[in-house]
């Protein structure tokens, strides 16, 4: 009796599961970081956070304190929480931070911490996790910012630092080719308390229409979860009148 094709056709598109995978997940304590944490949780992975503060109750995930800005320090990390969990399968790179104002109204230490945090933390991670993402044909998603492609005034470190996470994943993509997935995720603004603190003047008006960060995560948990043969190589998730995209 011939195989009926709608069950290969009804297989391929089950719930995806990242069932038992060991995820590490930056700048998981808020945000898009501990959306994405929540959200590979749920889809039967093991998340481990890293960043400056653990992750917000109830639910327990395992955390690592890093200041992602110390690069020794990051790679350091990543790679005791690699060999503790005997391997991995994916690194999210989420953490980022930004002080908007003129160039000259910003310190240098807060120009580089920027560039350090949101580039610099980005590249140790994925540097650190290469060699175990490799053993396991592992994946990773890097977090760029529509502010990666599209330059703003009052931001230039925030852009300088996305745009070098654009390029740095792009770079890799090529460089990493059928050994190590490679998702490059682009968000706009997001419902999160990254405006929070923010003067006025750069914080979202009352009718910005921002989108949920867990509905960015359950891209995430897409990317992560495609098939061997399938790669998703890049995402933009915006809302609908999104200002700096395109």
């Amino acid at each position: 009796m011939p195989a009926d094709p709608r069950s290969t056709t009804d297989e391929r598109l089950a719930a995806p599961s990242l069932a038992g995978s060991d995820i590490i997940v930056t700048g998981g304590a808020s945000g898009l970081g501990a959306a994405v944490a929540d959200a590979v949780l749920a889809a039967g992975a093991r998340p481990v956070v890293l960043d400056r503060q653990p992750p917000r109750p109830p639910v327990e995930i395992p955390f690592e304190e890093v200041d992602l800005a110390d690069t020794g320090v990051t790679e350091a990390a990543v790679t005791r929480v690699a060999e503790r969990l005997g391997g991995l399968d994916a690194v999210v790179t989420c953490a980022g931070v930004d002080v908007p104002a003129p160039l000259t109204a910003l310190s240098s230490q807060d120009w580089e911490r920027i560039v350090r945090v949101n580039l610099f933390g980005t590249v140790s991670v994925v540097r650190a996790a290469l060699p175990f993402l490799e053993e396991r044909q592992g994946r990773v998603v890097t977090v760029a910012s529509t502010l990666g492609h599209r330059a703003v005034g009052d931001a230039s470190a925030y852009c300088a630092s996305k745009w070098g996470v654009v390029g740095f994943t792009r770079a890799i993509t090529a460089e990493l080719k059928g050994r190590v997935g490679v998702t490059l995720l682009t968000p706009g603004g997001m419902a999160t308390a990254f405006f929070d603190e923010r003067a006025e003047q750069y914080k979202p008006g009352p009718d910005a229409r921002l989108c949920d960060p867990a509905e960015v995560a359950d891209a995430v948990v897409f990317a992560l979860s495609r098939p061997p043969g399938c790669e998703v190589k890049e995402l933009v998730i915006a809302g609908p009148t999104e200002t700096s995209w395109p």
